[in-house]
């Protein structure tokens, strides 16, 4: 059975950073294409970027550098570092299989002083 369990969400200062874990079960990240998505309240789910099995990253062009998506093979685990934070990045993170796998049950960023 194909499981996402998104962590490392919580409530940081802008400027801070945070890292999210996209843990895996039921197939491996390795193999995979891995996308990382948000939605801000009140509004739709927004593409971030994504890692391939040939490890090219490709990002959205509007986080300016800010984000990065590695993968651990071992912990069959995706990360999503975020740097330099702001307001508007508050959102629920998701990450998902390729275009069409499910998503994760999420996990919450608030940036706010």
């Amino acid at each position: 059975q194909v499981q996402l369990v998104e962590s490392g969400g919580g409530l940081v200062q802008p400027g801070g950073s945070l890292t999210l874990s996209c843990a895996a079960s039921g197939f491996s990240v390795s193999s995979s294409e891995m996308r990382w998505y948000r939605q801000a309240p009140g509004k739709g789910r927004d593409f971030l970027g994504y890692i391939t099995q040939y490890n090219d990253t490709r990002y959205l062009s509007s986080l300016e550098g800010r984000f990065t998506i590695s993968r651990d093979n071992a912990q069959n685990t995706v990360y999503l570092q975020m740097n330099n934070l702001k307001p508007e990045d508050t959102a629920v993170y998701y990450c998902r299989r390729g275009v069409w796998g499910e998503f994760g049950q999420g996990t919450q960023v608030t940036v706010s002083s």
